[in-house]
């Protein structure tokens, strides 16, 4: 029997993608004090978050693959940005997935109302 590969759209993928990313409170409060930051941050983001430098550098490859930031994360560099682009693509697409969910009608009880 073959099996069914099921396809999702691009725009899909790439919510699922920011969302993903954003799954963490780590990850979360990385991305509110860099987006806090006039220019690029330049130190030791372990001095600003209670974890360890192991698990710090964990969760900025999750940011950097999934493209919301960019700059180096290896020592001794450390220079850490908001990537602007894709930061406002994620805005873009989020508002937009959640506003088609707001469209959605529901009775008082908070059912989906069907025709």
């Amino acid at each position: 029997m073959p099996t069914i590969a099921k396809k999702y759209t691009e725009r899909q993928e790439q919510i699922a993608a920011f969302a993903n990313a954003l799954g963490h409170p780590v990850r979360v409060a990385i991305l509110e004090l860099l987006a806090s930051q006039s220019c690029c941050y330049h130190g030791d983001l372990s001095e600003e978050l209670p974890i360890a430098n192991s698990t710090l550098s964990q969760h900025l490859k999750v940011l950097k693959d999934a493209g919301l930031i960019q700059g180096e994360i290896n020592p001794p560099k450390t220079k850490y940005c908001i990537n602007r682009q894709n930061y406002s693509l994620a805005s873009q697409l989020f508002a937009g997935f959640f506003a088609d969910s707001l469209a959605t009608e529901f009775s008082k009880d908070g059912i989906v109302l069907c025709e």
